[in-house]
């Protein structure tokens, strides 16, 4: 639609977590290292942040940037009972037929878990949105997976992704043990005003776009009204190219943002 007009040659500002897009902001290069530790160290890391802060794109490129040592294990949707929990993680580690009972899933896990070590691999599990985690029984089903060891190494990594409440939920007395687990905790925060004119020309440099679109005014407003959260700074920037091609601008003024705020209308 408007990719043709901007000479962009692919659509640059897709709400979908492409890592090829990602903007290595200083906080998402420290998330991202701060991960990558954890997994060599077989650690429990939480990762949190606010609703599209790209909490999600970076577990992404997380998984890119493992080798054949590691088995990345990904679970979207944990909104699930103790018992479906673990069907879900045995079936993703390999089990063509979980068992029904649980004692018999706990040891068909173990004995999968054993055999990725036995290959050289350690499964890294990465839940995310973990704030729907429904209850206490199945994040104490999570914790549990921090057993699985030997005397001197444990046979999984362990990542939680989840929205700044779960910090709160965590911090409960009937959170305590897992939380007592976690070694390496972050906050991924907004982007600064410098780092959204910075992702917003990294993103159209991906796209096949050196020029500049967005002048700084444009820039300026977008970061004000997005609050520096990349998903919404994408759905602005969409709206301003939408609002810009059907006014045939080549150059993406704060007039056209201001347009295209008010059409979405819930930005405010």
């Amino acid at each position: 639609m408007y990719e043709e007009f901007y000479g962009l040659k692919t659509r640059c500002f897709s709400k979908t977590p492409d890592p090829a897009f990602m903007y290595m902001s200083r906080s998402h290069a420290e998330a991202l290292a701060r991960l990558q530790y954890a997994v060599e160290e077989r650690e429990v890391a939480l990762l949190t942040g606010e609703v599209g802060s790209g909490k999600t794109t970076l577990t992404r490129a997380l998984i890119d940037s493992l080798d054949s040592s590691f088995k990345p294990v990904l679970i979207t949707n944990p909104r699930l009972s103790p018992a479906q929990f673990l069907r879900a993680l045995a079936k993703k580690l390999g089990a063509e037929k979980p068992m029904h009972y649980k004692a018999d899933l706990v040891e068909q896990i173990n004995s999968f878990l054993y055999q990725f070590h036995e290959r050289g691999q350690c499964p890294v599990i990465i839940i995310d949105e973990a704030q729907l985690i429904p209850g206490k029984d199945t994040f104490e089903e999570i914790r549990l997976l921090t057993n699985y060891q030997l005397d001197d190494t444990n046979l999984l990594s362990l990542v939680l992704v989840g929205q700044t409440e779960i910090k709160d939920r965590l911090k409960r007395p009937a959170y305590r043990a897992l939380t007592q687990r976690i070694g390496i905790a972050y906050h991924l925060p907004p982007l600064t005003a410098r780092e959204t004119a910075l992702y917003l020309a990294h993103r159209l440099k991906v796209a096949g776009r050196g020029e500049k679109i967005f002048d700084e005014k444009a820039i300026e407003l977008i970061h004000a009204r997005s609050g520096g959260v990349p998903r919404l700074i994408n759905t602005i920037a969409t709206g301003a190219l939408l609002a810009g091609f059907g006014a045939g601008e080549s150059m993406v003024g704060a007039g056209l943002v201001e347009d295209a705020v008010r059409d979405l209308g819930f930005l405010g």
